[in-house]
């Protein structure tokens, strides 16, 4: 092993819903995890795209939106400590011996013996807006997500974007930024009205300006932005960040050479694994004869995953598959342990 790189049982490459409760089923037989996924916040689509948009076949649950679900996830596996690496891209993965090592675009590294490929029908990609002469400056001081904010300090700043991503980082660069500008093209947002509120609020006690209007082109030297051209005016800024939404593509996975069908990894439907010994997928990226994408099917390939991945990662050892509600050593894990009664 690297040693830049983190040793673990499982890595879980993608952190929505299956994602997560792969992380509870795979704590359940006591295997640590690290996730990784390009978004800044676990939830995948339901927290990204959809967070108050209501799902109704979770089993006991008649209705949950996308962030309630997410919420109730994170929760669940909280007693089992997984780590995230969020706002990472996976760039490769390859074996090393017995293990595989996995790296991020960071440069994050991690080992592991399993690596489950949860990233529902791919990665989310930014998209980049229609603007000519972005590519020079894309790294440097035009960015579309936000690794470090500190990074943003005494800074000035044009963000482009009317959602959610946009305003988040308006109200939470807005304290940092020696002066902000959020432009959008309409006076119509798709973010959540309390954020709205808030934006508004700060535009009208002079904290940021607020610029209704479209963005034409970048000014710039070098790697260096100078300013923002619109239809308004040219704004000054040296940072630029741009949040126009996320596509799905398969992105690096199709480069690690793992049996496809239709841009979907081809699994099996005992143990969920790919052509990779120790490679799994579940969710909305894997494929077989009968696949419903559903949350609640990739539930299922979760839990069956994780019997083969204790397999692989504790060769030798037996695996006594317990029930939460009779074994007391999981319901100590769990903190729901009943106490004993005084004698």
């Amino acid at each position: 092993m690297e040693n830049n790189s983190v040793l673990t049982d499982v890595i879980i490459v993608g952190a929505g819903p299956v994602g997560l409760f792969a992380v509870f089923e795979l704590g359940l037989l006591d295997l640590k995890c690290h996730l990784v996924d390009i978004l800044d916040k676990p939830g995948g689509q339901c927290a990204e795209l959809y967070p108050e948009k209501p799902i109704y076949d979770i089993p006991a649950l008649p209705v949950v939106t996308g962030q309630g679900l997410t919420d109730g996830l994170m929760e669940q596996i909280k007693p089992f400590g997984p780590t995230f690496h969020l706002g990472q891209m996976v760039e490769s993965l390859e074996p090393v011996g017995a293990n595989w090592k996995l790296t991020t675009d960071a440069g994050t590294v991690l080992t592991a013996p399993v690596v489950v490929i949860a990233a529902g029908g791919g990665s989310f990609v930014p998209k980049k807006p229609p603007i000519p002469g972005l590519e020079p400056f894309e790294g440097k001081s035009v960015f579309y997500a936000v690794r470090k904010m500190e990074a943003f300090r005494d800074k000035t700043i044009v963000i482009a974007g009317g959602g959610d991503s946009a305003l988040d980082w308006t109200l939470n660069l807005a304290p940092l930024a020696k002066k902000l500008t959020l432009i959008h093209r309409r006076d119509d947002w798709r973010a959540a009205p309390d954020s709205v509120r808030k934006m508004k609020e700060l535009a009208q006690a002079g904290k940021i300006d607020l610029v209704i209007g479209n963005i034409t082109g970048v000014r710039g030297t070098e790697n260096q932005i100078e300013s923002v051209v619109t239809d308004k005016g040219d704004i000054a800024a040296d940072r630029f960040l741009a949040f126009y939404g996320l596509t799905m593509k398969l992105g690096p996975v199709a480069t690690f050479g793992l049996n496809l069908h239709e841009n979907l990894i081809t699994v099996d439907t005992e143990k969920f694994e790919t052509s990779h010994r120790g490679v799994f997928a579940i969710g909305d990226i894997c494929h077989y004869p009968g696949k419903l994408k559903l949350i609640l099917s990739g539930f299922h390939e979760g839990a069956l995953m994780a019997q083969e991945a204790f397999r692989i990662c504790r060769p030798g050892q037996k695996l006594r598959f317990q029930y939460t509600t009779s074994s007391s050593d999981l319901q100590k894990k769990l903190g729901v342990a009943p106490e004993k009664k005084a004698s």
